[in-house]
């Protein structure tokens, strides 16, 4: 559990199935709403396994001064935090920490596009709502599997009309992000939320159009990748440690748990705080980070040890984190 949060009590006030896997709970914090911004998440404490732990949700829809919304995805297969939270019923009390933004909406553009895949809507929803009551010019992309997983999509479609549009692969629809870009004024922002493969899609079509780097603003819910989750081995030889890195665990839990000093941060393989130097690779890294770039991920040198795995095999690696012991 993070500790460098204020953790509150709060009791599941409602919950509602938007989608066959996805479900929201209304959340009353005992101590009051904190005030947040669109993009904003809480963390929830959970139990894995009998373990503590904690899982990040996006506050959804229009900040509300009696509750905290949020979506959850049941995962398939799942590290354990979907299926905790769908265990959950109305009147259960939960801890969550106060509510924090890695994903901050910007005031000085002047266009918008949002673009969602799946649970990636859910950040977006305060976005486009904030959009919209400033009057600002914004379009809303929304993608899913299949068309009954688009949620929130009959209330975003009033909010939004003609400048919503929804994409689903079991209706042969793809998004061209090169087109949209190109729609887009110069001096417009573009905020991505999905899974990996759109992340990348995204980001090597904005480069290609010439657009700035930093009017694509992204986020990542850190649980998709290219290959199926599977078990995988790490060799720490500065550490003397040879551990199994489990299907339901990430690297940076199992490494943390052989004490193995790793620094990190998001969780989400955003902040490249986690990397660490792969001196040997045996299988096939899957990075799942959106740190490093494209040539960077084909190099396979460093991996973010808070969401990449490997697939067939294992990794030697050496930890990235010195401290003050001579040892390290």
């Amino acid at each position: 559990m993070k500790t460098n949060a204020h953790w509150d009590t709060a009791i599941v006030n409602a919950i509602r199935d938007l989608t066959p896997t996805v479900r929201l709970f209304e959340l009353t914090p005992a101590s009051g709403v904190v005030a947040w911004t669109p993009g904003s998440h809480i963390d929830v404490a959970v139990t894995i396994e009998g373990a503590p732990d904690t899982r990040s949700y996006s506050l959804v829809g229009e900040p509300d001064p009696r509750v905290y919304r949020i979506a959850v995805k049941r995962a398939e297969p799942s590290r354990g935090g979907s299926a905790w939270m769908w265990h959950l019923a109305a009147g259960d009390e939960v801890r969550i920490a106060s509510p924090s933004n890695h994903f901050e909406l910007g005031h000085d553009s002047t266009e918008y596009l949002l673009i969602a895949g799946g649970i990636g809507i859910t950040p977006l929803t305060s976005m486009a709502h904030a959009l919209a009551t400033r009057g600002t010019p914004l379009r809303l992309i929304y993608a899913a599997r299949q068309q009954c997983e688009l949620a929130f999509a009959d209330d975003l479609r009033k909010l939004l009309g003609s400048r919503m549009q929804t994409f689903a692969d079991d209706a042969g629809e793809r998004i061209d992000f090169a087109a949209e870009f190109a729609r887009l004024c110069s001096g417009a922002e573009a905020y991505v939320c999905g899974p990996l493969g759109m992340l990348e899609a995204a980001r090597e079509a904005w480069a290609a159009a010439g657009r700035p780097a930093h009017r694509l603003r992204f986020e990542t819910f850190g649980a998709s990748g290219h290959f199926q989750t599977e078990p995988f081995w790490v060799k720490v030889p500065r550490h003397d440690v040879e551990i199994r890195v489990g299907a339901e665990e990430t690297l940076l839990d199992a490494l943390t748990r052989a004490g193995v000093p790793v620094l990190s941060d998001c969780q989400r393989g955003e902040c490249g705080l986690c990397a660490l130097d792969v001196r040997e690779v045996h299988g096939r890294i899957d990075h799942r980070d959106v740190f490093f770039s494209t040539h960077e991920r084909a190099a396979g040198r460093r991996v973010c040890a808070c969401v990449s795995r490997v697939v067939g095999g294992g990794l030697v690696l050496d930890s990235a984190y010195r401290g003050d012991s001579p040892t390290l």
